[in-house]
């Protein structure tokens, strides 16, 4: 490191500058000047920021030579160079947070920004309510489509005050330590740090020490950060860089350090709360992706899992919703990968629970004929159901069962029909008495909802499903507002199944048949349609949906690009 990592004087400050907020960059002369300027801009008159420390961890692609250029304009940026990469985020945080001159600090990665107004509602917060930790909303913005995506919504849909983390458990889920506003002197008091080097998943080990130490946390429902996701960037964030099994391997190393964190501290419903959504959260998000593994990372991925779990109590297991208890129980239980596609689909939002449905000696439901020890509590007459989960999107507050809805696309000259099949699960379904479901499509960049799809469902002849026909007409999703119709824009369907004793069950759709295939068909407003059912990695039913000739030619032109 050079000496530009030690603490330089500021300018002079308006009272209302208290923060410090350290912005950390490696190879991102691209978009860290958007970070900073997003900083640097809070506040109504962009006061509100007493300084920016940006800590540019040995880049080589002019990151430090931008950063220089744009501090020579901005009094209030100080950059600091470090001599030597990490390797990780948490030494450029550390450099940034030893710098730092504010009463209060944040931080913020070279490739997001904060939103106007996120400083001063976390700060308005914090210092009402004397609160050395405040903590806002952040959304997930997937680009280019920018399509965002709430993180942790239930954790900030009111504004609420904890006299300790111990009254609100559920805060172990939002490990991020971007959306937050600490007091540097709680931080230093504290020795809280990250972990140095190169170390994935710090936010992890860094928001359980917080949470260690026991302070006041307040939450307000303002969005305060966008965290962008570029999925389609040469070089893949730690986060999203999941194709390698040492991934899995460092999330399961900082998930343990985790809870020995909260258990050294005494915090015994702060353990249980990171254990359960361990298995709610990450456990589903890399089960859905096994199948696209290879044999090597799927057995090295399922030895790992299986490590990990044997160390959980039974209460951590059963507090956990019913499709990751499930998981979990059928991956202690078997020493190779197995049913990965029905695994796949358990993983899905919601869950599904695909056939075979079987019984163990006892007649409960067991995940199948030879692993009957795997029961599958909550399926059972009179078993309670699980809450809705929280990340469905337009299901609401309905019973949620891994309900099975087989959906066939066929797509006609101009258009089309969506056979569907749902089946039942261990009676629950018949008990309740399925009479129709309602279909929503959901346009996947800002999840505008397009047409409600109804069918009426009848009984299948072999007694175990009931059917029910929607007529298909996807031409309406090119013409709502905001469409892009020369561009094949995805949209997601979710179902609701409506019986006749009022239970409504959320579900997703499963694809079956031949019909997934793009298909060209004829428009009466724009001359051709360009429609693809397709599955998702979950294994859900979607449609990418375009209109026009030009939408024709751009995808031709793709095609002789590659």
């Amino acid at each position: 490191m050079n000496d530009a990592l030690e603490p330089q004087p500021g300018p002079a400050l308006s009272s209302a500058a208290q923060v410090s907020v350290v912005v950390i960059a490696f190879n991102d002369a691209r978009h860290v000047a958007d970070a900073v300027r997003s900083a640097l801009a809070q506040g109504d008159q962009g006061d509100a920021v007493a300084e920016v420390i940006a800590v540019d961890d040995a880049s080589t692609d002019g990151t430090g030579a931008a950063l220089d250029a744009l501090a020579r304009t901005e009094p209030r940026l100080r950059v600091l160079h470090r001599g030597e990469n990490s390797g990780g985020c948490g030494s450029p945080r550390n450099d940034g947070l030893r710098a730092a001159t504010g009463q209060y600090v944040m931080f913020l990665d070279s490739d997001d920004v904060l939103p106007p107004g996120a400083v001063p509602a976390l700060l308005a917060a914090a210092q009402r309510h004397r609160a050395p930790v405040a903590a806002g909303a952040c959304v997930r913005r997937e680009l280019p489509a920018r399509r965002d995506v709430p993180w942790q919504p239930a954790l900030y849909r009111e504004p609420a005050v904890y006299d300790s983390p111990d009254m609100a458990p559920q805060l172990v889920r939002d490990t991020l330590c971007v959306n937050k506003l600490y007091a540097r002197e709680f931080l230093t008091g504290h020795r809280i740090a990250f972990p140095e080097g190169r170390y994935h998943y710090e936010d992890f080990v860094f928001t359980a020490r917080v949470l260690a130490a026991a302070p006041k946390i307040v939450t307000v429902p303002d969005t305060v950060y966008i965290w962008h996701v570029r999925r389609a960037a040469a070089q893949q964030s730690i986060s999203l860089d999941r194709k390698d099994v040492a991934n899995w391997r460092q999330r399961i190393e900082a998930h343990r350090t985790v809870l020995r964190i909260l258990g050294d501290a005494g915090r015994k419903t702060l353990v249980q709360a990171a254990a359960t959504k361990f298995l709610d959260h990450d456990l589903r998000m890399y089960v859905r992706e096994l199948h696209t593994r290879g044999i090597d990372y799927r057995t090295e991925w399922w030895q790992l899992t299986r490590d990990h779990l044997a160390s959980f109590e039974e209460a951590e297991l059963r507090a956990a919703h019913a499709p990751a208890r499930w998981l979990a129980r059928v991956v202690l239980a078997s020493s190779a990968p197995r049913d990965l596609d029905r695994l796949t689909q358990l993983a899905a939002r919601p869950g599904r629970l695909l056939p075979p449905y079987a019984t163990g000696p006892d007649g409960a439901p067991v995940w199948s004929a030879d692993l009957p020890e795997v029961r599958l509590e909550g399926l059972s007459p009179g078993d309670t159901v699980d809450a809705a989960d929280e990340d469905v999107p337009g299901i609401g507050a309905t019973p949620v069962l891994p309900v099975t809805i087989d959906a066939d696309p066929v797509l006609g000259t101009t258009r089309g029909v969506l056979r569907l099949r749902v089946h039942d699960l261990y009676g629950r379904l018949a008990a309740a008495g399925p009479v129709s479901v309602d279909l929503t499509l959901q346009r996947r960049r800002d999840e505008r909802p397009g047409p409600v799809l109804t069918a009426a469902l009848a009984p299948a002849t072999d007694g175990t499903a009931w059917t029910g026909t929607v007529m298909l007409d996807l031409a309406p999703l090119t013409e709502l507002p905001g469409s892009r119709p020369d561009e094949p824009e995805p949209w997601d369907v979710t179902a609701r199944v409506t019986c006749a004793d009022g239970t409504v069950i959320g579900a997703g759709l499963r694809a079956v048949g031949a019909g997934l295939r793009r298909r060209v068909l004829p428009s009466r407003r724009r001359l051709v349609l360009l429609a693809q059912p397709y599955t998702t990695t979950g294994g859900a039913l979607a449609f990418r949906v375009a209109s026009g000739p030009r939408s024709v030619w751009r995808i031709a032109a793709r095609r002789l690009r590659r």
